[in-house]
C-alpha cells in the first residue's frame, strides 16, 4: 500500500496545482466580490430613491401599475416584468451582486410581519415616481398628484426606521447595524422637476424647488447619521436635457436651445445647478460629521460621457438620444404611447441604446453606472475600495 501511495502522489500534486491555477485565473478575470466576514461596513445595503433603483415597491402598492407590469419590461435578464423600469437589471442589482448578496426584496415585498431574515442583507425602499419633497407640497402648488407617489424620501426613511427597530432590539445592536451597513440615498430629486415640467409648468416655477429638494435630501442624510450611519453614497441626477421624453416634449425649439450633443441646454443647466448645490451641502455635512463618510456620486458626467462618446461603450451613435422602446415620432418618445402598449415594438438590441423607454435607461447603461460607483471614477472613494479595506 505504501508503494501505491508513493506512485500516485505526483499526479495529485499536478491536479492540485492545476486547480489552484484555474482558481487564480478565474478570480483575476472576474470583478472581485466582498468577503463579508472580513468587511465591517458592507454587511448590508439600504437604498432609497426612485425608479432608477426601485426593484418592486411601486408594483406592490399601486392598484394600476401600468406598463412596468407588462412585457417587454424585464426581457433582457429576468425574462419577465419584475417591477423594474428597464429591460433588465438596475444599478442596485449590480451593486448587491458585487457585494455577494442575493437579489434582496423591495421593502413592500417583505413578509408581513417582517422578520430579521427578510432584511439579512438590507432592504430597498426606493419607489418609482418618488420625490424628495412630499406629495402635499405639490398638491399645495396646484399640481395633479395622481402620478406622484405618496412615498417620498421622508416616508422611505420612516420605513427604514421601522426595519431597524425590527432587526435590532437594543441601542447597541442598532448602532452596530448602522456602522456595518452601506446607505445609498438616491438618485432622488429628478421627479421633483419631472412632474411639474410634464404638467406644463415653466422653468420659473421649477427652479425655486431646487434648494428645497437639496434641503430634503440633506435632512434624510442627517437622519441616517443621527441613527449611526457611517458610509453614505448620494448620487446627483443625470442630465435631464438628454432624456428622449424631454427632447420630444420640447421639440421644435430654436437651434440655440441645444448643445453640441443635441441635449437641451437650459434643462441640463438646471440639472447642473441641482448637482452643484447637492455637492456643496454634502461637503457641509462632511465637515459637521468628520467620522462619517459621505460620498457624492457623479451620475451627470457618467451618463453624459455615454451620450457624447457612445461608441466607446458599444452604443449606437445615431440612436443615442432615442428610446429603444417607445411610441414613435421624434426620438421614438411619443408620450401618447407607452413601451408595453399594443403596437409598440422595442428595438432589436437594447444594449445598443442608452434610453429604454424614453425616461428610464437600459440595463447596459445601469451596469456602467453601477461600475462607476463600485470601482470609480464617479465615486471617490468607490464602494469596493471601502468594502475591501474596511
Amino acid at each position: 500500500m505504501a508503494g501505491a501511495v508513493t506512485k500516485t502522489t505526483p499526479l495529485r500534486l499536478v491536479v492540485a496545482v492545476l486547480l489552484a491555477f484555474l482558481a487564480v485565473t478565474a478570480s483575476a478575470s472576474a470583478p472581485a466580490k466582498v468577503n463579508m466576514s472580513s468587511s465591517s461596513s458592507c454587511r448590508r445595503l439600504f437604498s432609497f430613491g426612485d425608479s432608477l433603483i426601485d426593484t418592486g415597491n411601486f408594483i406592490h402598492y399601486s392598484k394600476a401599475p401600468g406598463s412596468v407590469s407588462r412585457s417587454p419590461y424585464g426581457e433582457t435578464f429576468f425574462g419577465r416584468p419584475t417591477g423594474r423600469w428597464s429591460d433588465g437589471r438596475l444599478i442596485v442589482d449590480f451593486i448587491v451582486d458585487r457585494l455577494g448578496f442575493p437579489y434582496w426584496p423591495a421593502y413592500l415585498q417583505a413578509k408581513s410581519p417582517a422578520t430579521k431574515g427578510d432584511f439579512r442583507y438590507g432592504a430597498n425602499f426606493a419607489v418609482a415616481s418618488g420625490t424628495a419633497l412630499n406629495q402635499l407640497l405639490f398638491r399645495k402648488k396646484h399640481l395633479n398628484v395622481d402620478q406622484i407617489s405618496p412615498y417620498s424620501l421622508g416616508i422611505q426613511i420612516g420605513w427604514f426606521k421601522k426595519v431597524l427597530a425590527a432587526i435590532a432590539s437594543t441601542d447597541v445592536q442598532r448602532r452596530e447595524i448602522m456602522a456595518s451597513s452601506l446607505f445609498l440615498v438616491g438618485e432622488i430629486g429628478a421627479n421633483d422637476y419631472n412632474h411639474p415640467f410634464f404638467q406644463n409648468r415653466t422653468l420659473g416655477f421649477v427652479r425655486p424647488l431646487v434648494p428645497r429638494v437639496i434641503r430634503s435630501i440633506a435632512l434624510s442624510v442627517e437622519a441616517l447619521i443621527k441613527l449611526g450611519a457611517k458610509n453614505i453614497y448620494v448620487p446627483g441626477i443625470f442630465p435631464l436635457g438628454c432624456v428622449p421624453r424631454y427632447l420630444y416634449f420640447y421639440r421644435g425649439g430654436e437651434p440655440g436651445d441645444y448643445d453640441s450633443a443635441g441635449c437641451l441646454r437650459w434643462l441640463n443647466s438646471l440639472t447642473a445647478d441641482h448637482n452643484r448645490m447637492l455637492k456643496g451641502k454634502l461637503r457641509e455635512l462632511g465637515r459637521a460629521h468628520p467620522g462619517v463618510s459621505i460620498t457624492y456620486v457623479d451620475y451627470y458626467n457618467e451618463v453624459l460621457s455615454l451620450i457624447t462618446r457612445p461608441a466607446v461603450n458599444g452604443f449606437a451613435a445615431g440612436t443615442v438620444l432615442h428610446a429603444c422602446c417607445g411610441g414613435g415620432g421624434p426620438y421614438n418618445a411619443n408620450l401618447t404611447l407607452h413601451c408595453s402598449d399594443p403596437g409598440v415594438v422595442p428595438c432589436p438590441d437594447p444594449a445598443k441604446y442608452v434610453s429604454w423607454d424614453g425616461l428610464h435607461m437600459t440595463e447596459a447603461v445601469y451596469k456602467i453606472m453601477a461600475r462607476g460607483m463600485l470601482d470609480g471614477p464617479f465615486a471617490t472613494p468607490s464602494i469596493m475600495s471601502k468594502c475591501n479595506h474596511s
